[in-house]
């Protein structure tokens, strides 16, 4: 689940056994391998850029993350450009083949205003004919009812412990917001870990009324990282999109 708690360098450290490389993971490499340059919005521990680096990628790849306890991990990983700050703090003209932003990235974007600000420095970064691609949780499929303590996760740590993390919401969820606390519990900490995280809900409407106000064309849509049809179950909204026309 992505969101900001793991700016912490304890929790950092726990980023990539607590999210394990998996079919998102798949389908964004397959994306970043096809393109001759690429930005990570949010690329958290640089896993994504880093694993493309590996298979042989000698293009220009570039992450940016505001957590410079990620970006400490990113650049032990691998020889790539790893910027510390956010869409809003900087900019790249038409430098760029493909943008992604994994890991529900697009969903810790809640007002209207940082929305907009990132979407124009995402369009802006794009070469003519790039793609920006990135994933947001369905609203219709209310992922957020999962989100309890009784639904925890385990991982192994780097030293063998077993770390466990559990979510609770913040009831009633109203509107396309959802607040909850993620506990982090670790055999050698005095106590557990606590953040507190909002994240947004955007359905497909607003999705590209959004995008549309940017200067973007939505391209193609995904309900599950097999490339399956977006429909009210679909658990993923997945979005291609590119430059249209008339704003730059």
């Amino acid at each position: 689940m992505a969101d900001r708690s793991f700016g912490d360098v304890s929790l950092a450290a726990l980023y990539d056994a607590l999210n394990p490389w998996g079919a998102s993971d798949d389908f964004y490499l397959d994306l970043v391998m096809s393109a001759r340059s690429v930005l990570d919005v949010g690329c958290g521990t640089g896993r994504l850029l880093g694993r493309a680096r590996e298979a042989g990628h000698r293009g220009r790849l570039c992450g940016l993350d505001p957590a410079a306890a990620m970006l400490v991990r990113a650049r032990r990983r691998a020889p790539c450009e790893w910027v510390l700050g956010d869409l809003a703090c900087v900019r790249w003209e038409r430098e760029f083949d493909l943008v992604v932003m994994s890991g529900h990235t697009f969903q810790v974007l809640l007002g209207d205003d940082e929305l907009r600000t990132a979407l124009a420095s995402v369009r802006a970064a794009l070469a003519d004919g790039g793609r920006f691609v990135f994933e947001t949780r369905n609203p219709a499929a209310r992922a957020w009812e999962r989100w309890t303590p009784e639904h925890p996760r385990e991982a192994i740590d780097a030293q063998g412990e077993v770390v466990r993390v559990w979510h609770k919401v913040e009831t009633p969820v109203a509107g396309e917001r959802v607040t909850f606390t993620e506990t982090f519990e670790h055999p050698a900490w005095e106590r557990p870990a606590v953040s507190r995280s909002t994240l947004r809900f955007l359905g497909q409407d607003a999705l590209a009324t959004f995008l549309t106000a940017a200067g973007l064309t939505v391209d193609k849509q995904y309900g599950d990282w097999e490339r399956g049809p977006l429909t009210p179950a679909s658990p993923e909204i997945i979005t291609v999109a590119r430059p249209g026309l008339g704003l730059t």
